[in-house]
């Protein structure tokens, strides 16, 4: 059935006007009562934040969004859209997207008065509902709310004061949708008095001159903790007009955190055969991931700043590449990511937090491998915790050493991994048999080595590649003193 392209075709099939916020309400109610999730895509929030912004917008309220940076907020407010209609009439070329029904602009309001029911109306998609502004010092309220237009007012003749000259923001191009604002500290106070004279009383002052506009719109905003709480960030009576403040935070646990990567990182890349793509071995997952949650806990990097989630993320994909880059040099077919490809993805590590004074000190390369070091024991111990490994030590305690250069063939380190007692038989532990492709099984002998090297059960150097500590020829002991601590005299010698 073709749909109304006027008004009148609109109100014979019963057309019942309602506000973006009862909308979204209804559609969210759909999707609670058919089990569906709210937020497809988003990961870890499950039991915290997505049950609160359902209550904001069960409770038809404007929210804010609280956390540190790659908490996912921007990701959220721009899933919003999937909890309106496929799509809205409107009247046709209006600006702010009038309703047909109940048009609130000057134009729309004579032209429905002038063509009645003949009014054409036009479809707005849901994609195109949603308006997204990250603030900044140097936004005006031109930009938010609207501008007079001298040109439209000498070519329509009409006065500056006449509502038919004004230059809509994006703010009233949002009507009918979802407005967002990114870091809503950042902006000037007399941007956020005409956002929250938008929200309570529905009508804006442009150069001196009032003008009504009850716009129909959900306002979300999004903010760093340290800046909304702090003093003269914010306007008192915008954070008061604000339904709902809701908290976000990172993945909780590491099967969250590996989930979100694993959904956002750019891994799936074709091999030089079909069907033999890069491989990423469990264990390199994990360790990578949990580089995240230990520098979130590590003294040295600010934590007000935060440790984004786009950390391991783009650390995966710097893995991979390095696999990559391997393989292809050492004509390999496959490329199976290692734990020496983690260190060749410190770029993506170093410029994702910021350091305190005792880590500016060390230097982010020193403090980065540092942080890998201990998400590398963590996850070793995870797997091998009990698991008998001295005669791999042993080995290396009665005088063998190991060194190959980063980029070494597969067969190469197989061949040298051989040499290690029990090395590549343990790699079982981690899931790999012993007839499995020798790229995986030198990738699990890499990671026990590392792992050791980690829990400090043998060494590493540029130089020397893994070998055993040895303990240090201890020094001649001092002569005894006297009681008193006085040393005998001297003698002197006779003449």
């Amino acid at each position: 059935m073709p749909r109304p392209q006027t008004l009148g075709e609109l109100k014979k099939t019963n057309y019942q006007s309602r506000s973006v916020k009862d909308e979204m309400r209804a559609n969210l109610i759909h999707r609670l009562q058919q089990g569906q999730p709210v937020f497809p895509g988003i990961i870890g929030f499950d039991d915290s934040v997505i049950p609160q912004i359902a209550n904001a917008i069960l409770s038809r309220h404007n929210f804010i969004l609280l956390g540190l940076r790659g908490q996912a907020k921007s990701r959220i407010l721009r899933s919003l859209i999937s909890l309106l209609d496929e799509d809205v009439p409107f009247v046709a070329g209006c600006e702010i997207n009038d309703d047909p029904l109940a048009p609130i602009c000057r134009a729309c309001t004579e032209r429905v008065q002038e063509c009645g029911d003949a009014t054409l109306i036009d479809y707005l998609p849901r994609d195109q509902r949603y308006v997204e502004k990250l603030a900044t010092p140097d936004v005006t309220i031109a930009d938010i709310i609207g501008d007079l237009d001298p040109i439209k007012a000498a070519r329509g003749g009409h006065a500056l004061s006449s509502e038919l000259t004004i230059h809509y923001g994006l703010l009233p191009r949002a009507n009918r949708g979802v407005f967002a604002i990114n870091e809503l500290p950042d902006l000037a106070g007399k941007i956020q008095v005409g956002l929250f004279n938008i929200m309570q009383e529905g009508d804006v002052q442009i150069k001196g001159y009032p003008v009504r506009l009850p716009l129909d719109v959900m306002l979300v905003f999004t903010a760093n903790p340290e800046d909304y709480t702090a003093r003269g960030k914010i306007i008192t009576p915008l954070k008061d007009r604000i339904g709902s403040e809701i908290r976000t935070h990172y993945p909780s646990t590491l099967e969250h955190g590996m989930a979100i990567t694993a959904q956002e990182a750019w891994t799936e890349r074709d091999g030089e055969e079909p069907g033999l793509g890069p491989v990423i071995p469990q264990f390199v997952r994990e360790v990578v991931e949990s580089i995240a949650f230990e520098a979130r806990q590590e003294k040295k990097i600010d934590k007000r700043s935060g440790v984004s989630q786009r950390m391991p993320i783009t650390a995966l994909e710097n893995v991979v590449s390095n696999a990559e880059r391997r393989a292809l040099m050492n004509h390999e077919k496959r490329a199976v990511a290692r734990l020496t490809d983690i260190y060749a993805a410190l770029p993506s590590l170093t410029g994702k937090f910021e350091l305190e004074y005792e880590g500016e000190l060390k230097g982010a390369d020193t403090v980065a491998r540092e942080i890998i070091r201990q998400a590398t024991a963590k996850i070793f111990k995870k797997h091998f915790d009990g698991v008998p490994l001295h005669p791999i030590v042993q080995w290396f305690e009665m005088g063998g050493h190991l060194k190959y250069p980063d980029g070494a063939p597969t067969e190469e380190l197989h061949s040298q991994f051989k040499k290690i007692q029990g090395l590549l038989d343990k790699t079982q532990t981690l899931g790999i048999k012993t007839n499995d492709e020798h790229s995986l099984l030198v990738a699990g002998a890499e990671f026990i080595l590392e792992g050791l090297y980690a829990m400090k059960k043998i060494s590493r150097s540029e130089e020397l590649g893994y070998f055993a500590e040895r303990p240090r020829p201890a020094r001649p002991e001092p002569p005894s003193e006297e009681p008193g601590g006085v040393m005998p005299p001297r003698r002197r010698p006779l003449n």
